[in-house]
């Protein structure tokens, strides 16, 4: 962040800093459902218990927990809520279980959860195989859903919090734990959301941020965008950064923790840290926000582990002590199972991500601005507003004559190729190259979550490239202008038939192997290709079938359909008065079969 978005920023106080992320993030459920929580099993260990913990963060929707408790000493005692981070094993992966081992033969309660998508909460199983259907550590799982949750305007980062505030008022009723000395302390992931935590957990004593604070700038420079949760939109635009995590929690203590050849860049964790110092002298609190760095790479080493002890020592019990972790002994992961098979799945089952937004979107869906609209400059008006687009496309020459002139979208070159030798006039519109996808994410994600945190979408992007091409082709000599189609295929058709909506010229549109609906993405467990096509928000206002209404009566062509997962749809979306559904033969050269489908209209 530049010096004077960092001014900006300090400009805001930190109860409007709330208020922004909460919008951003899509808002939280307003009622405290039942927690519902009961033990199924109890671990004795020397120091400690362990218990096995379920409880509901939201109605039906289960969250897998350990509960570790001093033994042989008198409560109550400070708690520590512990956030896992990304790992087939969740709470009980063994790393994160040598950091609650240590804080609860320290004298700390400790309750220790699976996140979404993780450990006993994969949530995308496989029943016959019996095992997770994709990637296990969380990121795919997390992504899978997260795209889903931005259509409807949510951030999944929500569940993810709500779980945490959730997980904080069962400590509050155990008899064990001061509720007025509870903190948080994550790696990674579990970094993230103990950050996110002091944002939106007020009554939060100090918290615990490992391997993930750092700067946008460094961020976006090096790594690129994580995992879903941890990208909102309109993040950037908003001008927030990382150091705005903790002003939030200002002047209670929050405790950096990095790692010098982390892939969340050092040199941001060092500039955020300076500036929450900063901010914490300005409000009178200086010290209270502290750093430690240790030279090694990613994760909650023991070196980072310890530093953690000693912080909460200084802030929850108020010591100050040389502290080394001691060797222990961690579980193996099926003993600290809450459930009979060691996942939710397939034992007592759950709510997901996936079903709790799935329903959002059906709730919504009905009330989408669009079915109460009837002016076709006002729907235009709302695509726009949705897109961020600029005002409406410039007129079209007042002439006749030429080649028919088709704009490309997504279109391989060989096929572009072909329709110039068929004796079309074609204009490819530029999408933009994918940069390379770094950190294992794909480029398409990449790509489109840049966009997302500044507000926009690749959609966008996309569409703003088919209408230039479609207003440059209109003004080619050799092309008549009153006979330029568009032609989109995958997730470039999306763009195509959005700009036909717009583009009141255009003389009509084929959208070839594209997915049918944004809606029908929330309503599927698995899709993919999405990340190019989602738009934050977008069921709120509108879905692609609605774009019909604007385009009608010229021409639509959906060739060879697409489901979310990629199989034939059969587009059942569509009034078949204006929408005709038709299939690509394998071996037809675009010239031919575009020819063959514009005969009546060319």
């Amino acid at each position: 962040m530049t010096g004077l978005l960092l001014l900006l920023a300090f400009a805001q106080p930190p109860a409007e800093l709330r208020a922004k992320m909460l919008e951003l993030i899509g808002g939280l459920p307003e009622v405290r459902t039942p927690l519902n929580a009961r033990v199924t099993g109890v671990l004795e260990r020397p120091g400690y218990r362990v218990e096995k913990l379920l409880f509901d963060s939201l109605p039906g929707f289960h969250v897998t927990a350990n509960l570790y408790v001093p033994a042989g000493r008198p409560g109550p005692f400070p708690a520590v809520l512990g956030t896992a981070g990304h790992s087939e094993y969740g709470k009980a992966a063994a790393t994160y279980q040598r950091a609650w081992i240590s804080l609860a033969r320290r004298g700390y309660v400790v309750l220790a959860y699976d996140p979404p998508g993780q450990g006993e909460r994969i949530e995308y199983f496989d029943a016959e195989m019996n095992r997770p259907r994709l990637r296990p550590g969380g990121v795919e799982e997390h992504i899978m859903a997260g795209l889903q949750c931005l259509l409807v305007g949510h951030s999944i980062a929500r569940y993810f919090v709500w779980d945490g505030i959730r997980a904080f008022d069962y400590l509050t009723t155990r008899p064990e734990v001061d509720a007025g000395r509870i903190g948080v302390a994550g790696n990674s992931g579990g970094g993230t959301q103990a950050a996110y935590l002091a944002v939106f957990e007020p009554r939060l004593a100090a918290a615990v941020s490992s391997c993930y604070i750092t700067r946008w700038k460094e961020l976006w420079d090096g790594p690129g965008p994580q995992d879903a949760e941890q990208v909102w939109p309109g993040f950037l635009a908003a001008r927030l950064d990382f150091v705005d995590f903790i002003r939030s929690f200002a002047p209670k203590p929050f405790l950096i923790s990095s790692a010098i050849r982390d892939y969340f860049p050092i040199a941001g964790a060092r500039a955020t840290y300076q500036a929450a110092s900063e901010y914490y002298r300005q409000i009178d609190a200086p010290g209270r926000v502290e750093f430690f760095e240790y030279d090694d790479t990613h994760g909650w080493s023991k070196p980072r582990r310890e530093a953690m002890v000693r912080f909460l020592d200084r802030h929850l019990r108020g010591v100050e002590e040389p502290y080394q972790e001691p060797e222990s002994d961690t579980e193996p992961e099926s003993r600290l199972w809450v459930t009979p098979t060691g996942y939710l799945a397939n034992s007592i089952g759950s709510e997901t991500v996936f079903t709790l937004n799935r329903a959002v979107a059906a709730q919504m869906y009905p009330r989408r601005r669009a079915l109460s609209i009837r002016n076709p400059d006002e729907l235009r008006a709302l695509v726009r507003e949705r897109l961020r687009l600029d005002a409406a496309p410039p007129a079209a020459p007042a002439r006749s004559g030429g080649k028919a002139g088709i704009v490309t979208a997504g279109v391989p070159k060989a096929d572009a190729e072909d329709l110039r030798r068929a004796g079309w006039a074609v204009k490819e519109a530029d999408l933009g190259a994918l940069p390379e996808g770094r950190g294992g994410y794909s480029p398409a994600y990449q790509a489109a979550a840049r966009e997302w945190l500044y507000g926009r979408s690749l959609v966008s992007r996309h569409v703003e490239a088919v209408l230039r091409a479609a207003a440059e082709l209109k003004s080619d000599p050799a092309a008549d202008p009153k006979r330029v189609f568009v032609y989109g295929r995958g997730a470039a058709g999306v763009a195509a038939l959005i700009a036909a909506a717009l583009d009141e010229q255009v003389a009509g549109v084929v959208v070839e192997q594209t997915i049918t609906s944004w809606y029908a993405a929330t309503q599927a467990k698995l899709h993919e290709g999405t990340a190019e096509i989602v738009v934050p928000g977008v069921l709120r206002d509108f879905d692609l079938p609605d774009l019909v209404n604007l385009i009608a009566p010229r021409p639509i062509w959906l060739a060879g359909p697409r489901t979310p997962g990629g199989g034939r749809s059969d587009a059942a979306e569509y009034p078949r008065a204006w929408v005709r559904v038709v299939e690509r033969g394998e071996d037809w050269p675009a010239g031919k079969w575009l020819s063959s489908l514009f005969e009546t209209v060319r």
